[in-house]
């Protein structure tokens, strides 16, 4: 696989890591094929999961190999990765608070007032959600043509294994509560589907941005990493605990993150 993967462009490489991703999200989307709903105990433990995975990749993937590569820096090493932090974090905010969107559970949009059908707002929440995802994909394989020892093509194919996982029950997420509300089979996979379509996109600019600008690199990493935790606490977390599920959403987080760790240092 790896030297598979190692004949082709860094770019080419994010857009077949996050090709796997989104075909994972439509695999979970596809649940919808076979049953009508899902048992809400089961959803929750996996939406804990996903969450775990991505805070486990935000530390091992992204903001350690982010200190690392700043060791050079004419900054505190600290820096790069403080500061690509809190923008990520920021910039979700912005989008959060421009982008109309509806979370699942909920009645009230979220973002500036439209007209836009529920449907779209559901899709638009998913899908705002799963950018810092190809970001971080696209971004760790950028950082391998970098040349950086801590970067590798391993490293990021165990991050772009990670994050397709987790994808499953976030494509469930959204075509299932679609296919209770009397959307038709066939409709609520497309929409579960095309909420994961902005990752091959986030990554190969995320890939092409560290490349033609390496210095950025560890904010980038960091930048990826804030973003993410940021969806893990502002959407994963209090949707798993929406129905009163937190031992078993907390277990799920747990389970995950020693997935992600575990794929993060034994293929990376």
């Amino acid at each position: 696989m790896i030297t598979f993967f190692s004949q082709f462009s860094p770019i080419m490489q994010a857009l077949f890591g996050t090709l796997f991703t989104w075909a994972v999200t439509a695999l979970g989307a596809s649940a919808v094929f076979l049953t009508k709903e899902i048992n809400r105990k089961a959803l929750d433990m996996m939406l804990g999961f996903a969450g775990g995975v991505m805070i486990a990749a935000s530390f091992w993937s992204l903001l350690a190999p982010a200190i690392e590569m700043s060791a050079d820096s004419s900054l505190p090493v600290w820096a790069p990765a403080v500061i690509g932090f809190l923008l990520g974090g920021v910039f979700l905010r912005l989008l959060d608070r421009i982008l109309p969107h509806l979370h699942v559970g909920e009645n009230q949009p979220e973002g500036l007032k439209t007209t836009w059908r529920r449907i779209t707002l559901l899709v638009l929440a998913i899908t705002l959600h799963n950018f810092p995802e190809g970001l971080a994909v696209g971004v760790a394989f950028g950082a391998v043509a970098a040349g950086y020892p801590s970067a590798t093509i391993a490293g990021a194919l165990a991050l772009a294994l990670g994050i397709g996982i987790q994808n499953f029950p976030e494509g469930l997420a959204v075509s299932m509560p679609l296919r209770t509300t009397g959307v038709s089979r066939w409709k609520s996979f497309w929409y579960g589907q095309l909420s994961g379509i902005v990752e091959p996109i986030a990554a190969v600019l995320g890939a092409a941005a560290v490349i033609l600008f390496r210095p950025i690199l560890p904010y980038a990493m960091a930048f990826a990493a804030g973003a993410m935790i940021f969806v893990v606490v502002e959407d994963l977390v209090p949707e798993s605990h929406r129905e009163g599920n937190v031992d078993l959403a907390t277990m799920g987080v747990m389970i995950g993150f020693a997935v992600m760790m575990l794929l993060d240092v034994a293929l990376g």
